[in-house]
C-alpha cells in the first residue's frame, strides 16, 4: 500500500541547501515525489509506504541543513500518482518566489578539511564554501538569490565547479558563491603607498608582516579588519594610536577553542556561542596571567576580552599557518566611522592606519560588522514559578523557564545574524522603523517577520548617514518590502528622526525611546497585554521634553504610563557631562548638599581645577546648557567619579563598565539605600541617602570593589521593591528589562534572580540588543499597534 503526502515547509528554507537535503533524504528512504520553491518556503510531495513517509516527515526537521530555520510544517493527504522517482522541479510560473536570504556564516567543517588537504583541488583556497557556509547577505544586490544577482556574477564557473553546482547530490548544489583556484576570486597584496606587490604566497607574506609588528588591513566577508599580532605590545599600541581608540578594548581572533580556553575562562554556554555558525565576538572573562598571549594594550582596565574564532578560510590559514595565539581583528575604520568595504575605499580611508592591505577581487556589496555577544548565566539563585499567564495558558510559565537558562545576549547584532528575521507572534503591517542616534539599526516588518538591519553605528558623521540610507535601501530591495508607515524616535535632533520627518507623504509615528525599549523586549519574548517595564540607559528623549533614562513603565505595545523614575538632576554641559563623569558627580552633590559641600576634601575633586568646578556650578544654578535628566547611566557616571574610578571617558559607558568591573563578583548583604517617595510629579527614586553613605565610604577609604558592590545591590533592592509595589497596584507579575544599562551582567543577573525569587516572570533581551541596537524593533511594534484601528 502506498500513500502520498504534501508537506508545506515555511521559514528559511531557500538558498541554504534545503532542496538537495530533501532530495537526498527522499532518495535514502526510497520515496518518489517532488520539491519546489514557493512564495512562503517549499512544497514537498512524497509517495511511498506509510512507514517510510512517516519516517521522512519525522526526520525532516531534525536533520535539516545548519542554515535552515523551519518555522512551520503543514501536511495533507494527496491521491497517489505514477511517480517513480524524486525530482526537484521549477516553481510555478505564476508565483513570486521571495527568498529569505541567509546570513553570512562561518566556514563549515567539510570545506575546512578541503582547505587543509594537500590532495584537494581547493587546498589553501581562501574562498572555499558550499551551501552550508560562506557569504550570502553581503554579496547580494537583488533577488531572487541567484548568482547573476550577486558579486560572484563576474566569475564564470569552471567545468568542475559547474558540475558540483548542477548535481543535486553534491553539497555545492546551487551554492551561488561556488568557486575554486581556477575560476574564483583571488588575493592581492598592496602597500599603503598604492603599489600592488608581487607575491608568490600572499598568506605567507602577510604572516611575516604581522610577525614583524606591521598593521595589515584584511578584507573579509562584511568589510575590512585591521589586524595586528595581539602579543606585540608595540603593534597594538600603534594600532590604538592610529585608530584614535584610546581605551576601548580590541577584539581578538584565536585559532581554535583550545587557545581561547588558555586565555579565558569559558563555560559550556560560551563554548557553544564561540563555535556557532555565526561566529560572533564573545565577551569572556580573562585569566589573570595572559601576558604571553595577549598584550595589556588589547583591553586595558577590563577583565573581559572580546574573543572570536576564524570564520573564513583566509582567517584559518593566517592563524594556523602563522601559529599566532591571537590576532587583534578590529573593524577597518577610523573611530566611529562605518567599516570600509571597497578596495579603493579602504586604501583611501585606511591608508594612514594600515601598513599593508590584503585584498581580493570579490566585491562586498553591503557593510556588515562583526556581531558581539555575551552569555547571561542563570546562576544558582534562580527559581521558576509554574504559573499561568494572564490569558490562562501555560506559555508564560514555559517562557519564564526558558528565560532562566544560560542565554546568549546580543550586544551588537550584525554579521551572522542579519538578515535572519525576528519571528513575531502576530501579523503586523509593513513598517520601517529608523532607530535612534547611537548603535543605530533599522527594522522592516512584514507579516510575522521583523527584519533588523546590521549594526549601522552612531549617526555622527557623513559616512554613517550614507550607510544608514544604504541599509534601508538594500533591505527594502532584497526583502521586497515597501513600508506603509515610518516609525521614529521623539528626539528632534536625531539624524534618524530628521530623516523620517523629511519623508513627505508617508504616515509617521513618533515613539518614546523607553517605550520602544520595553516593546522590543516584549516582541522578542512574544508577550501580549501589559507588563512592568524597567528601562535603564544613558539618554532618551522624554515625553515631558526632559532627558529620561531611569524609568519604570506600565506598558503595552500601544501605550505606556510612566510609573516611577529617578529624580531629576541637572546635566551640566549637556553632552560634555557624558564625556566627563565628574560633572555628574558635582551635579548630584550640589543638588543634595549645596555648593559649599564641594569644598570638602573629596578625593575625586583633587584632579579637577576649582575654576572648572565653579563654572559647572554656575551653569547649574543659572540653568545654562544644563537640561534635567533622570538617567541611570549618568547616575553610574557620578558614582564612578566619586569612587575615584574615572573622571573622563574615551568611549561610551566606559565609567559604568569600569564600575561594574570593580565589583569583582563581590557577594555581600551590604547595599546603599535608595528612597522610594511620592512627589508632585509622581513616584520617584531618591538618591540623597545613597550619596551620603557613598561619600562616607570614600572618605573612609573603603575598597572600590565594596563601593561598587553596594551600589549595584542598592539598585537591585530598589527595583525589586518597586516591582512589588506595582504588582499590588496592577496585579501584573511580568517584568521586562531593557535599555543599555542591562548590558551590565552583574546588575542583570542579580536583579533577575531577586525578581524571580519574589515570584515574577522576568524577561530579558537576547535575540536583539537590550541597548539602542534593539530600539527599532520596539518602534515598529508600537507603530503597528497604534495604527491598527
Amino acid at each position: 500500500m502506498l500513500v502520498r503526502r504534501q508537506i508545506d515547509v515555511s521559514g528559511i528554507v531557500q538558498g541554504v541547501g534545503f532542496r538537495p537535503y530533501i532530495y537526498r533524504l527522499a532518495t535514502e528512504t526510497r520515496l518518489a515525489g517532488t520539491i519546489r520553491n514557493t512564495s512562503s518556503g517549499v512544497t514537498i510531495e512524497v509517495q511511498g509506504p506509510p512507514s517510510a513517509v512517516n519516517d521522512f516527515i519525522s526526520r525532516l526537521p531534525r536533520e535539516a541543513p545548519p542554515l535552515a530555520r523551519i518555522t512551520d510544517i503543514v501536511t495533507a493527504d494527496l491521491p497517489c500518482n505514477g511517480d517513480r522517482e524524486f525530482r526537484i522541479i521549477a516553481s510555478h510560473a505564476e508565483e513570486t518566489v521571495r527568498t529569505l536570504i541567509s546570513p553570512d556564516v562561518a566556514t563549515c567543517a567539510d570545506c575546512l578539511r578541503e582547505v587543509f588537504d594537500p590532495k584537494n583541488r581547493r587546498y589553501r583556497y581562501p574562498f572555499t564554501n558550499c551551501t552550508n557556509c560562506g557569504p550570502r547577505f553581503t554579496i547580494v544586490h537583488d533577488i531572487p538569490y541567484d548568482r547573476p544577482h550577486t558579486s560572484m556574477a563576474v566569475f564564470k564557473m569552471c567545468p568542475a565547479c559547474q558540475a558540483e553546482y548542477d548535481n543535486p547530490l553534491d553539497r555545492r548544489f546551487h551554492a551561488q558563491p561556488n568557486a575554486c583556484w581556477e575560476c574564483g576570486p583571488q588575493l592581492e597584496l598592496w602597500d599603503n603607498g598604492g603599489r600592488k606587490l608581487q607575491s608568490g604566497d600572499r598568506v605567507a607574506d602577510v604572516i611575516e608582516l604581522l610577525k614583524a609588528g606591521r598593521i595589515v588591513a584584511i578584507k573579509g566577508l562584511g568589510g575590512f579588519h585591521l589586524a595586528a599580532d595581539a602579543a606585540n605590545q608595540a603593534a597594538v599600541g600603534l594600532l590604538r594610536e592610529r585608530k584614535r581608540r584610546v581605551g576601548k578594548p580590541f577584539a581578538i581572533m584565536v585559532p581554535d577553542l583550545a587557545v581561547a580556553q588558555r586565555i579565558c575562562e569559558i563555560s559550556d554556554a560560551e563554548t557553544v556561542a564561540l563555535q556557532s555558525i555565526q561566529r560572533p565576538i564573545v565577551l569572556l572573562r580573562r585569566w589573570t596571567d595572559i601576558a604571553s598571549d595577549v598584550a595589556d594594550e588589547v583591553a586595558p582596565g577590563n577583565r573581559y576580552l572580546g574573543v572570536f574564532l576564524p570564520y573564513t578560510p583566509l582567517h584559518h590559514l593566517l592563524l594556523m599557518e602563522g601559529k599566532f595565539a591571537a590576532l587583534v581583528m578590529t573593524s577597518g575604520n577610523l573611530s566611529e566611522e562605518p567599516i570600509a568595504i571597497g578596495n579603493d575605499e579602504a586604501r583611501a580611508r585606511l591608508g594612514k592606519l594600515a601598513d599593508y592591505f590584503l585584498m581580493h577581487n570579490r566585491e562586498i556589496l553591503l557593510r556588515c560588522d562583526d556581531s558581539v555577544s555575551r552569555v547571561l548565566s542563570a546562576g544558582p539563585a534562580r527559581k521558576v514559578f509554574n504559573r499561568k499567564d494572564r490569558k490562562g495558558d501555560a506559555k508564560g510559565a514555559e517562557r519564564a523557564q526558558a528565560n532562566t537558562a544560560d542565554k546568549v545576549q546580543q550586544l551588537r547584532r550584525s554579521r551572522g545574524f542579519v538578515p535572519m528575521p525576528v519571528f513575531l507572534n502576530q501579523d503586523v503591517r509593513s513598517i520601517l522603523a529608523v532607530g535612534g542616534e547611537l548603535k543605530n539599526t533599522v527594522c522592516l516588518t512584514k507579516g510575522k517577520h521583523a527584519f533588523l538591519s546590521q549594526h549601522v553605528g552612531d549617526l555622527e558623521n557623513l559616512e554613517s548617514y550614507k550607510f544608514f540610507e544604504e541599509a534601508i535601501n538594500h533591505l527594502e530591495k532584497v526583502l521586497e518590502i515597501r513600508p506603509e508607515i515610518i516609525a521614529y524616535d521623539l528626539h528632534p535632533d536625531y539624524f534618524s528622526t530628521r530623516w523620517a520627518l523629511a519623508r513627505s507623504g508617508m504616515p509617521l509615528v513618533g515613539v518614546q525611546h523607553h517605550h520602544a525599549h520595553i516593546a522590543s523586549c516584549m516582541a522578542e519574548n512574544h508577550l501580549d497585554g501589559r507588563v512592568i517595564g524597567i528601562a535603564l540607559d544613558g539618554t532618551g528623549y522624554g515625553a515631558d521634553g526632559k532627558i529620561w533614562g531611569g524609568e519604570v513603565l506600565i506598558a503595552g505595545y500601544k501605550d505606556f504610563k510612566r510609573a516611577v523614575h529617578f529624580e531629576y538632576v541637572a546635566l551640566p554641559g549637556g553632552a560634555a557631562a557624558i564625556h566627563e563623569p565628574w560633572r555628574m558627580a558635582v551635579s548630584y552633590l550640589a543638588h543634595h548638599f549645596g555648593r559649599d559641600f564641594l569644598r570638602t576634601k573629596l578625593p575625586f575633586l583633587e584632579s579637577i581645577p576649582r575654576s572648572k568646578v565653579d563654572l559647572v556650578l554656575q551653569a547649574i544654578e543659572r540653568k545654562i546648557n544644563s537640561p534635567l535628566t533622570s538617567s541611570c547611566g549618568r547616575l553610574f557616571d557620578a558614582v564612578a567619579a566619586i569612587a575615584g574610578i574615572r573622571q573622563q571617558v574615551t568611549y561610551e559607558a566606559q565609567a559604568a563598565i569600569e564600575l561594574e568591573m570593580a565589583a569583582d563578583d563581590l557577594e555581600s548583604d551590604e547595599a546603599y539605600e535608595f528612597e522610594f517617595v511620592q512627589r508632585a510629579e509622581g513616584w520617584i527614586i531618591g538618591t540623597r541617602r545613597m550619596f551620603e553613605v557613598l561619600v562616607e565610604d570614600v572618605l573612609a577609604k573603603r575598597k572600590t570593589s565594596e563601593i561598587s558592590g553596594k551600589f549595584h545591590s542598592g539598585l537591585v533592592n530598589i527595583f525589586a521593591r518597586i516591582a512589588e509595589a506595582l504588582r499590588k497596584q496592577t496585579s501584573l507579575d511580568r517584568v521586562c528589562l531593557s535599555g543599555g544599562t542591562f548590558n551590565n551582567l552583574y546588575l542583570t543577573t542579580r536583579l533577575t534572580s531577586q525578581l524571580q525569587s519574589a515570584g515574577f516572570e522576568v524577561f530579558t533581551q537576547n535575540e536583539v540588543p537590550a541597548g539602542d541596537g534593539g530600539l527599532s524593533l520596539g518602534q515598529a511594534m508600537v507603530a503597528a499597534h497604534q495604527t491598527n484601528d
